[in-house]
């Protein structure tokens, strides 16, 4: 839908929708992909919010807090903007948050603009999405900002000096492959290829083929979460591409707990960057781990759920500098510069980009008491997205 028709269906509202820090009730609209092919992605995140919460209580600035969720059976933008809509005009929300994948955060930003609502993105992580809009804040990542780093990283003191990238063929790969390939070449080393992978059910056989052929020091993958890790990680190895002869290089959904189940030993040696590991050993951490595993049925957090935990966190404590005002401007104004210890380490929100700032983790997939997990072997604190 286009923008001015956005503007025409809000027009009504407004008057009433912005005048929303008079009332006793705080609503939160979520938008996230609750059923569909990324329902468990969105489900973590809410889980995340949920667990916030509970810790935290329903409770802010003496306002219930109201939680409207909308399934968009994602990725969906034209949904996700009919339902940021239907959260303003209809439901009267103060809020909107959630947006586990970036085609929803682009298509619900045109709204949050026109209606000036402080719109929280808890997981999207295409470096443009805080540029879409005045109001919106991310809590989550940037793929940037850990890919670049990671590049970065592999030549000064990973020892690799040349690498094939192989990555998912959408947005966030191509995202990967550009700031991977940035910071690597940037740095000193030399990509000798690379390829792109087809995101629905690819057969990874004849790609990890033309890596072989390549024989690369080392190879960057980027591919989405669930069935995907486990499968290129197989082929990988079947064709003798595995750690120590050849380096795995990849952004951390290669190596979640499930992946790392399902993947067994082929993931012995996986190095990735992320901005966030369960095994992290932090007070905090742990006791954000202890929560949500018994909260989950014995379910680790990911980076989904704590997105969505640092979200409401932003949200309750600018609730509380504003007393209660929800207007956008003044959330907005409470957002910018905000700066706290999260169980992933400390982050802030850079005032200039709304966008977060944080340690990024170079970890490596080692045995520790008889089980493979993500094993933290270098820190690189305050990070920004380098394309800001």
């Amino acid at each position: 839908m286009k923008t001015k028709k956005i503007i025409a269906l809000l027009g009504a509202s407004l008057a009433w929708t912005t005048a929303g820090y008079a009332q006793e009730t705080v609503k939160i609209g979520v938008i996230l992909p609750y059923s569909g092919p990324f329902a468990d992605a969105a489900n973590q995140l809410q889980a995340g919010i949920d667990l916030y919460i509970a810790k935290h209580g329903d409770t802010v600035a003496g306002k219930k807090i109201e939680l409207i969720k909308k399934d968009t059976g994602g990725p969906a933008a034209d949904v996700a903007q009919r339902m940021a809509q239907e959260l303003v005009v209809r439901d009267g929300a103060d809020i909107i948050a959630g947006f586990a994948l970036t085609p929803e955060a682009l298509g619900a930003a045109p709204v949050a603009e026109e209606a000036q609502k402080l719109m929280v993105v808890m997981n999207a992580a295409t470096s443009m999405v805080t540029e879409q809009s005045e109001y919106i804040v991310r809590t989550s990542v940037t793929i940037p900002q850990v890919n670049y780093a990671l590049g970065k990283w592999a030549f000064e003191d990973g020892g690799v000096t040349q690498a094939y990238t192989l990555v998912s063929d959408y947005g966030p790969g191509h995202d990967a492959e550009k700031s991977f390939s940035a910071g690597f070449t940037e740095a000193g080393g030399k990509i000798l290829g690379s390829d792109r992978t087809p995101v629905a059910n690819p057969d990874f056989s004849a790609f990890v083929q033309r890596v072989k052929d390549a024989n690369p020091e080392a190879v960057y993958i980027f591919v989405p979460g669930g069935a995907q890790p486990a499968a290129i990680g197989k082929a990988l190895v079947d064709r003798g591409l595995a750690p120590p002869a050849t380096k795995i290089l990849a952004q951390g959904e290669l190596t979640h707990p499930e992946a790392l189940a399902s993947m067994g030993e082929t993931a012995r040696g996986i190095i990735t960057t992320f901005h966030y590991t369960l095994e992290r050993d932090d007070p905090l951490n742990k006791e954000y781990v202890e929560g949500y595993t018994a909260a989950n049925n014995g379910r680790e957090p990911d980076l989904f759920s704590i997105g969505g935990y640092d979200g409401m966190h932003l949200i309750y404590e600018a609730l509380k500098k504003t007393n209660g005002d929800t207007s956008g401007d003044a959330l907005i104004a409470a957002a910018k510069g905000m700066s706290w210890q999260s169980p992933r380490g400390p982050m802030s929100i850079d005032p200039e980009t709304r966008d977060v700032v944080q340690t990024v983790y170079i970890r490596e997939v080692q045995e520790v008491d008889g089980k493979l997990q993500n094993v933290i072997i270098h820190e690189i604190p305050d990070v920004k997205d380098p394309l800001h």
